[in-house]
């Protein structure tokens, strides 16, 4: 149990690809970094036993917007039944990191209560072969009731395989919100347990444009939980002009 039922305005959002190396860590702590700027703090939960994003949080400077955390250790510990007592009561967005290789009853556990599921796909023939047969799977395993969404990672637009991508995503109605770039602004970022929107702006102004669109798309669906008057912390750039899917490249 994801959510625990006292608490109804507490939205929960999965990174999921059962393919380990897909960016699924990258995915999850930059999410993490925006709804920290955003207020208030959110929830890691961190499923996967290499604990990479626990790792992250800790190189995160004492001075960063706080972050809440679940290792886990601390799941097997607390034991999954337990845990949700322990969010704290400020948290409204909970982003769960999920380990690779995981089995369906595994996969229905984790998305039984979810908002909106991200699934982050490398641009190669061979893992976009897998995360299509797993996205089928998927949708099948939620009855449809879950919004999911695809991310490409470490590409970029106007290529072969991000074209195939979106083309054989367009018959399960997936959308591709966002093309995070093979960039070494994460890699900088996450040495400093950092997200892409804590950056200099001027240095990393492509990546944070991609960042927003997925999080718009995230924002849209969590609406309910958030007030509309709310103002980010950093400085969100408008989007330009929209490519495929909803997707936007500042160039």
């Amino acid at each position: 149990m994801i959510i625990a039922p006292y608490r109804d305005k507490l939205s929960q959002i999965v990174i999921l690809n059962p393919k380990g190396g897909c960016g699924k860590t990258t995915l999850a702590t930059n999410l993490a970094s925006y709804f920290a700027l955003r207020g208030p703090p959110p929830m890691l939960i961190d499923n996967d036993p290499n604990g990479y994003t626990s790792r992250w949080l800790e190189r995160r400077s004492k001075d960063s917007r706080r972050i809440h955390c679940i290792s886990d250790c601390k799941l097997t510990i607390l034991g999954k039944r337990t845990w949700p007592s322990r969010i704290p009561s400020e948290t409204e967005t909970v982003i769960v990191d999920t380990p690779a290789a995981l089995g369906p009853r595994e996969i229905t556990a984790l998305t039984r209560n979810a908002d909106c599921i991200l699934v982050p796909v490398l641009p190669s023939a061979f893992d976009i072969h897998t995360a299509t047969n797993f996205i089928a799977e998927l949708l099948l395993l939620t009855q449809f009731e879950r919004p999911v969404a695809v991310v490409a990672n470490r590409t970029r637009l106007n290529t072969n395989s991000l074209e195939m991508l979106t083309r054989i995503l367009a018959d399960f109605e997936t959308p591709t919100i966002g093309v995070l770039r093979n960039s070494q602004n994460y890699v900088h970022a996450a040495d400093l347990g950092l997200g892409i929107h804590e950056m200099p702006h001027h240095r990393a102004r492509k990546d944070i444009a991609q960042m927003d669109l997925i999080a718009n798309w995230v924002d849209r669906l969590l609406r309910r939980t958030w007030e509309p008057e709310i103002t980010p912390a950093f400085n969100v750039q408008p989007m330009s002009r929209a490519v495929g899917a909803g997707l936007a490249y500042a160039e």
